[in-house]
């Protein structure tokens, strides 16, 4: 989902007109940033004891890195070291509209937290929302140039795969994050209609890494499926990471119950007016904690049980709504 710099957010979330607005939500004295620190910590230590080389990968919100959210702030080390990665979408294209550029000033400030994680020995997986040819060229060239690895995608619901080879592919067995060279963004299946045909789609290509959801038509992959997912093309082997949000709910899950279409959980805040049927939440609270991890029925649970080679984390800068 796309990301903003903070006063940005602030002002366009002042003009939602939401009854539940961030300053109806902003009665506690939190640090929303810690709060989201200990968040992803709490579900690396969890998927870390089923596979120590589950792979933790945060979108946006990079300004966790840092322990005072500056960016010549102090590393955040504990939560460094929790992760693997980072995503981070409009890097280059798309920040204020897709197949356009980033402006200048807000890449280079982006950037300079990516570096962060970087020279933490982190991978960064950038997304940009680009279709122009030219445009497509240059974001892979100025990514690979920074160092990071990158997805040109042609549309930002991302439901479809590139006519065109990944970038850098090779036939390489991907055994961990720091060794891909190449990624796609496909959370969307709504083009397939069944499994197998996604499977098919998938195989049929060389990525490095797919992020992809956990559910095809409420149906979740199995382990089976999800190492058939891992075969690349060309003989090689991929990573298969799948996409959770944890600073929204999203009431198409099997998690959300009816009752909250009338009466939501106190711990649910405002709809997303960009995306219609998610929903802010207060992530510390220890119920919405519980759906994503902890207990056997928890999503993080679901993912591990399925095989993934880790989680791909969105919605991380929720903290910026509550500030």
């Amino acid at each position: 989902m796309k990301t903003f710099l903070p006063c940005l957010l602030l002002l366009l979330l002042a003009g939602c007109g939401s009854d539940d607005s961030a300053s109806n939500n902003n009665n506690e004295d939190r640090d929303y940033r810690q709060d989201m620190r200990d968040f992803v910590i709490g579900i690396s230590q969890t998927a870390k004891v089923v596979n120590p080389n589950f792979a933790v990968i945060p979108q946006n919100g990079i300004e966790l890195v840092t322990l005072n959210g500056e960016e010549n702030g102090a590393p955040a080390t504990a939560y460094l070291n929790a992760i693997d990665g980072n995503g981070q979408e409009d890097l280059l294209y798309g920040y204020d509209d897709d197949n356009q550029a980033t402006p200048t000033d807000v890449t280079n400030y982006l950037k300079s937290f990516l570096d962060v994680s970087k020279n933490a020995g982190k991978k960064i997986l950038v997304t940009d929302y680009c279709w122009t040819a030219g445009k497509i060229s240059n974001s892979y060239t100025r990514n690979e140039a920074a160092g990071y690895i990158s997805y040109a995608a042609e549309e930002r619901d991302l439901t479809t795969i590139p006519s065109a080879a990944p970038h850098n592919e090779n036939a390489n067995v991907i055994t961990s994050l720091a060794q891909a060279k190449n990624h796609i963004f496909l959370i969307n299946p709504e083009n397939y209609n069944t499994k197998q045909q996604f499977i098919n789609a998938v195989t049929a290509t060389n990525y490095d890494v797919v992020i992809m959801d956990l559910f095809l038509e409420d149906e979740p992959f199995t382990a089976a499926e999800v190492n058939q997912l891992r075969n690349k093309a060309n003989g090689g082997k991929r990573l298969v990471i799948c996409y959770m949000s944890i600073g929204e709910a999203e009431d198409y899950r099997y998690y959300w119950q009816d009752s909250w279409n009338t009466t939501r959980p106190s711990w649910i805040a405002a709809e997303n007016p960009d995306w219609p049927g998610n929903y802010k939440v207060k992530y510390w609270d220890t119920e919405w904690q519980g759906l994503i991890y902890g207990h056997s029925d928890s999503y993080l649970t679901k993912i591990t049980n399925a095989g993934f080679d880790g989680v791909y984390l969105d919605i991380i800068d929720a903290f910026e709504y509550f500030e």
